[in-house]
């Protein structure tokens, strides 16, 4: 009776994969989406247990513990570390992958059928290289590791060359199972090839490379299923797999960018010259009181959200600011880039923590028409994708790259730390316009003295 009902338990959690995918397309029905995603989930789990192929919990009951030991504290991080957050799982994702393909491998081994070691060499290969390349993705974002790309003569070759082998070596045990020697070869340059693919990826291409190594750890996935046997593993991972590369698409043509150019280009170095440059050229600068006298005398404000924002933990000053201006009858907006911040939808999540109602937060394509009759617009620490390089310096490695036309508006107020460059690693035009001010200082401190001159408490 038990094992007549799984394979309905498992229709169940398939369904509520799909309807979880549709539901987080959209920002109103994006919670409905997560709860019926953890309850897919849920399914999921209890119906794998209810096989009869288990015969002890032990292990289970163990690993069950292990992983909320570890999963509890990533559940706790700040909302701010999301991205970090999501490289983690990735990582822990395709490791599990990649450990059930080498189990697999070794009990079955050499009289494993050509189809199922083909499907068992893809899942250790692409679970290995997400693991490492996730973990290497984490120390970026968390900057352990150096955010800037790191690169060396022939790199693209000896990558390619690591991975060829890699490859190579599944090929060749998907003709001659019983060469049993080749699997730890295969496993290690996996492992080292996902190393090598990060280290020269900037923190420019960090939410294309997260959004790209989730469809990897989706086809792991689904390649295990195929492996066990299991049509729900096959059904969540293709649907993670191709909406990691989806998105991954969006992402590349939000920055104009192709994958090999994100993959092979070294994308965020700083140009030479560029801090001597900036060095050279005025800006003009304003306090925080200056900035809430403006914003006061304000019709209609067009905030931009950034990386800055992030960091700084801010996004809960800038819902009493959002506040405080709408109180005043003051219309209120957020633009939303698709790559600002760490991750896609960053600043969307960010945001949303804070309250800030949906129906305000604009996305790129839809907002750009309304900077030219916006009074202020208000950048909180986002740099590239404000850059008026863009559109006409075809000498800039961002030209091309649809951008958020902040400077449209009448008056720009960036709040920033200093004039450093953003992960592109080149200095932003806009900082230089006449009709832009620069407020120095962190995101939230700023904020936050920009709510209490409103409210008439001064500044200090």
């Amino acid at each position: 009776m038990i094992e007549r009902a799984i394979p309905l338990i498992y229709l169940g959690a398939a369904a509520s994969f799909v309807l979880a995918l549709k539901w987080l397309s959209s920002v109103p029905t994006a919670r409905r989406g997560v709860i019926v995603g953890i309850a897919g989930m849920a399914l999921a789990v209890g119906g794998t247990l209810l096989r009869p192929e288990i015969v002890s919990y032990k292990w289970i009951a163990a690993a069950f513990v292990a992983g909320t030991v570890i999963g509890v504290p990533m559940a706790m991080m700040p909302m701010t570390a999301v991205p970090q957050r999501t490289a983690l799982s990735h990582a822990f994702g395709a490791l599990a992958a990649a450990l059930v393909g080498t189990a697999e491998f070794y009990l079955q081994a050499p009289r494993i059928d050509r189809f199922t070691m083909g499907a068992l060499a893809l899942e250790v290969l692409l679970g290995f290289l997400t693991f490492t390349a996730s973990l290497m993705a984490f120390g970026k974002l968390q900057e352990i590791l150096p955010t800037r790309p790191i690169t060396y003569r022939n790199q693209n070759v000896v990558n390619l060359a690591v991975l060829g082998v890699a490859a190579g070596s599944g090929a060749y045990l998907v003709a001659r199972p019983e060469a049993a020697w080749l699997f730890p070869v295969l496993a290690v340059l996996s492992l080292l090839f996902g190393v090598m693919l990060i280290v020269p990826i900037g923190g420019a291409d960090m939410p294309t490379v997260i959004s790209l190594l989730n469809s990897y750890a989706g086809l792991a996935a689904a390649a295990m299923g195929f492996v066990l046997d299991n049509k729900l593993l096959i059904i969540a991972g293709a649907l993670d797999g191709s909406s990691g590369l989806i998105l991954s698409v969006i992402m590349c043509r939000a920055m104009n960018r192709s994958f090999t150019n994100v993959l092979f280009g070294a994308f965020g170095q700083v140009q030479e010259g560029a801090g001597t440059a900036g060095e050279q050229r005025t800006v003009r600068s304003a306090t925080a009181g200056e900035a809430a006298a403006i914003l006061q005398a304000a019709s209609r404000v067009i905030v931009v959200p950034g990386y800055g924002m992030a960091v700084a933990q801010a996004q809960h000053k800038v819902r009493e600011l959002f506040d405080a201006l709408t109180k005043a009858e003051i219309d209120v907006r957020f633009a939303i880039h698709p790559v600002a911040g760490r991750m896609p939808g960053h600043m969307n999540v960010l945001l949303a923590e804070a309250d800030i109602p949906y129906d305000r937060l604009v996305e790129m394509e839809d907002v750009n028409s309304e900077f030219p009759q916006a009074d202020v617009a208000l950048v909180l620490g986002a740099n590239d994708v404000t850059n008026p390089a863009a559109r006409h310096d075809r000498s800039s490695p961002i030209y091309g790259m649809p951008i958020l036309d902040v400077d449209r508006a009448r008056t720009v107020l960036v709040v920033k730390r200093s004039m450093s460059p953003g992960f592109a690693g080149i200095e932003n035009e806009l900082y230089h316009l006449d009709r832009t001010l620069m407020v120095f200082g962190d995101a939230k401190a700023v904020v936050g003295n920009i709510v209490r001159e409103l409210a008439g408490g001064g500044g200090n």
